[in-house]
Formats: structure tokens, C-alpha cells, sequence
């Protein structure tokens, strides 16, 4: 079974890859000192899927379990939904050894993390995603968050889970469009910090990597190892956990301007990638080869370099209220090359307008 460590002092944990692992849960948390009570969090699609397994090996384990469920969709992130989930945790007599269990993708990880930081002001978190984008991103680094009408994540907090089970046989089960959106994150990676990882995706079709199991645990502990890597050595966001915001910077802006329905996270970070690139070779930070491999790449899975139907001065906007910003100025990660990234706020007002009017072309 591969796993990857994320060394963080008292607050490390292993991300465990285990085809078919859900099913041995419940024998993992034994050697965890766990109250018996506990709240898995997922939607009903992911419930009928594997709500049962989960539950099975909780109770087989000698937890006493009950599931929450909440919709589908990043426009639920919200404290309205989270308030309805801390209802529950005090119905159930959730204490600060009580588990909290995250079954599905990165909204589910997202406002479980969020309860789970919050609640009596901290309990355990185990983070059990379904999604590739969840696999390869969301679920490490304990990014926790719920979403404001004027910007994604505005409300959330550093909070680390205990564990990260990683299942690639869920994968099986996710929408086409669900596996591009994780796809975008793994390019990612590949630009930012693995030549070679980018390397592999822009000589594979998607199909076959769907087919092939050793290559999607490959590239679902790269893609873990570089993220663990980054989160160890900046778990705050202070400094080069910064590059990991590669693509989403626009993305970001792409989501909230479409009220985060009419783009997926993985499509906004894919379109946010492609503007990236573009701009680094506007103000001559690369060269147009790397501009356009990055294009090519992102393209080659059928992820979109351009959006639509969005007015360009909603979206410039929305930059502006990014998290990620400095003052009144944005903060870019922006590629030099593949593999390598670097951060600047140095970047033109007409630049970007210009980069965002090519992106809406």
C-alpha cells in the first residue's frame, strides 16, 4: 500500500493510497484514541455509492455512526449549510474525541475540515475522498473553508486531518467531467514543481490513464508527495505553499463570477492555468514554447483555456477580492518554465485586463 507522509510535528498524519481501502476503515482507527461516537459527512449521491461500506467498517470497529448528508455543489459551502451540520454534532453528543469523517469530494472536505476546526473549537478530522481532485489536492494540506457571496474561502482556517484514506476504486464511479476537474490539478503540479509528471500527462490520453491502475496511483502519489512536500515546509501559506495557488488565482474569479455553477473547480483552475501563462509571456517571464505546452496539455484533456458567458469586469473584480492578495495588489504565481514557478505582485493592470479579455475571446 503506498502512503505519504506530511511531516508537521505533533500535527503529522499519513495519506494512505489503498485500492479498495474504505473497507478496512474501522481496523485503521483502532490504534487511534477515538471516542466511539461519530458524524461522516458526505452527499447522497457518494452514500448510495459508499455510505454503507463506510458505515459498516465504523460499526464493525465498535463506533457508533450516523451519516449526514448534505447536497451536491459548491454554491452549499456555506455557514448556512455548516450551522445545519453543528445541529447534528450536538444532537449526536460530539465531544473533542469524537471523529468527524469527510466521505466525497472537496466541498464535502472543505465544510467537514471547517466543522471539525470549529467545533468545541477543534476535533478529529479523517478526510475519505472520493473525487481525483479531492485525491490529489483538496483533502491534503488542511485547508479547511466555507464560501462568502463575494469570494471562495474568504471564511475558513488552517486545521489538519488525522488521517487521509485514499480509495482509487471510487474513482470508478465519478463523471467524466468530475475526473477533468481533478486532471487540472494534477497539470499543476506538473507545472509547478514535476517536469516529468507534466511530462507523462501530455503523452497520455485520458481513457487510458482511466484504464490503467498502476499509472493512476502514480500519479496520485506524485501528486500527494509534492503537495505534502509544500504543505511540510509552509503549512501557513506564508511563503512557497504559495505556488499551489498556480491557476487559481483567475479560477478563483472564473468560480464566484459564475456563482460557482457554470464552472467546475477543476475547469476555472484549467482556464485560470491557461491565463497564467499568458501573462508570464506578456511581461517576459517565459518563453511562448512553455505558454503553449501548458495550453496544449490542459487542452489535450478536454479542459477548457477560455471561459464564456461571464462579463471580463465581474471577473477582474473578483480578483480583487481574493484572499490571496496584497494590499491592492494581486499576487501571481506565475510559470518561468515547466516544473518551475516563481510569485510576483509586480504585474500591469493592462496586462491583466488584456490576458482576460483573451480569455473571454
Amino acid at each position: 500500500m503506498p502512503s505519504v507522509f506530511v511531516e508537521l510535528g505533533s500535527s503529522s498524519y499519513s495519506i494512505d493510497i489503498a485500492w479498495q481501502g474504505l473497507g478496512g476503515l474501522g481496523e485503521r482507527l483502532q490504534k487511534m484514541s477515538f471516542n466511539p461516537t461519530a458524524l461522516v459527512v458526505t452527499n447522497p449521491l457518494i452514500n448510495r455509492h459508499y455510505g454503507h461500506t463506510v458505515l459498516q467498517s465504523l460499526q464493525a470497529a465498535g463506533f457508533r455512526t450516523v451519516i449526514a448528508e448534505i447536497p451536491a455543489g459548491e454554491e452549499i459551502k456555506t455557514l448556512r449549510t455548516a450551522m445545519g451540520l453543528y445541529d447534528r454534532a450536538v444532537e449526536l453528543g460530539l465531544d473533542r474525541r469524537s471523529p468527524i469523517f469527510a466521505l466525497g469530494g472537496g466541498v464535502v472536505g472543505d465544510i467537514t475540515g471547517f466543522i471539525a476546526a470549529t467545533y468545541m473549537r477543534g476535533i478529529p478530522f479523517i478526510q475519505l475522498p472520493t473525487t481525483l481532485l479531492a485525491q490529489v489536492d483538496s483533502s491534503v494540506g488542511g485547508k479547511v473553508a466555507v464560501n462568502h457571496p463575494q469570494g471562495k474561502n474568504l471564511i475558513g482556517a488552517f486545521y489538519q486531518p488525522k488521517l487521509v484514506l485514499i480509495d482509487p476504486a471510487t474513482l470508478e464511479t465519478l463523471p467524466v467531467r468530475e475526473w477533468l476537474s481533478g486532471l487540472a490539478e494534477v497539470i499543476k503540479y506538473g507545472v509547478i514543481r514535476d517536469e516529468s509528471l507534466f511530462d507523462l500527462l501530455s503523452g497520455t490520453e485520458l481513457a487510458a490513464l482511466r484504464q490503467d491502475k498502476a499509472s493512476l496511483m502514480k500519479i496520485i502519489q506524485k501528486s500527494c508527495a509534492i503537495k505534502a512536500e509544500v504543505v511540510a515546509a509552509d503549512e501557513k501559506e506564508t511563503g512557497l505553499r504559495m505556488i499551489l495557488n498556480f491557476g487559481h488565482t483567475i479560477g478563483h474569479a472564473i468560480e464566484s463570477a459564475g456563482a460557482y455553477t457554470k464552472y467546475t473547480h477543476g475547469e476555472a483552475v484549467a482556464i485560470g492555468m491557461a491565463g497564467a501563462a499568458k501573462l508570464a509571456w506578456r511581461i517576459g517571464w517565459c518563453g511562448e514554447r512553455v505558454c503553449n505546452a501548458i495550453e496544449k496539455t490542459i487542452l489535450r484533456y478536454g479542459l477548457p483555456v477560455r471561459f464564456s458567458g461571464l462579463d471580463t469586469s465581474l471577473v477582474e473584480g473578483r480578483l480583487y477580492h481574493d484572499k490571496k492578495k496584497e494590499g491592492d495588489k494581486i499576487r501571481w504565481v506565475l510559470p518561468k518554465g515547466i516544473g518551475t514557478v516563481d510569485m510576483t505582485t509586480d504585474v500591469p493592470g493592462s496586462a491583466v485586463r488584456a490576458v482576460l479579455a483573451e480569455l473571454a475571446g
